[in-house]
């Protein structure tokens, strides 16, 4: 288990909780900010709708890091993406965002939220947790590794998975 060096609360994000909306799109857009999520931030559409969009899912939930302050001020964000492993015949969870303000990194924030996501999914009867991570993040890569996350492959011969994508709408 990760722990935190300082104090944060780990909480289910509440969709239609305004204060925890609020912190899902703010903390998103800095994400999307980074070099490691864009560099970009979020568009106009995402910021609006996004917060909906994840609420009319059931298979998606997200986890919100807050510092034990008096403001308790968010401080980072998982959310995931129930899918459905058709060889174990269960679901799977992909984390799509990862997101520690940069103040906040290096202090377990991330290893955390992610223990937090392993009792969901294990609560959902999911086989496993599936991601995504830049080949240079390295410190993310240290962290998933401490929890036990590896490279995918079926075959050492046949190589180890890509990450490809096709944007559907280019406006997006």
């Amino acid at each position: 288990m990760i722990t935190p060096k300082y104090s944060i609360r780990i909480c289910r994000v509440d969709y239609a909780d305004q204060v925890h909306a609020r912190a899902l799109v703010a903390l998103l857009d800095a994400y999307a900010h980074d070099p490691m999520g864009g560099g970009s931030g979020l568009s106009d559409y995402a910021k609006t709708h996004v917060v909906a969009g994840l609420a009319v899912r059931p298979q998606a939930f997200s986890v919100l890091a807050l510092a034990q302050n008096e403001d308790q001020t968010p401080v980072g964000l998982v959310n995931c993406i129930e899918g459905f492993s058709t060889f174990a015949a269960k679901p799977l969870v992909n984390i799509h965002d990862v997101i520690v303000l940069s103040d906040w990194r290096g202090q377990g924030v991330a290893g955390a939220m992610l223990e937090a996501v392993i009792q969901i999914a294990r609560d959902r009867g999911a086989c496993k947790l599936t991601l995504e991570v830049l080949s240079g993040n390295q410190k993310a890569l240290r962290t998933y590794a401490k929890l036990g996350f590896d490279s995918y492959q079926l075959d050492p011969e046949a190589g180890t998975a890509q990450f490809l994508q096709k944007w559907l709408d280019p406006g997006v």
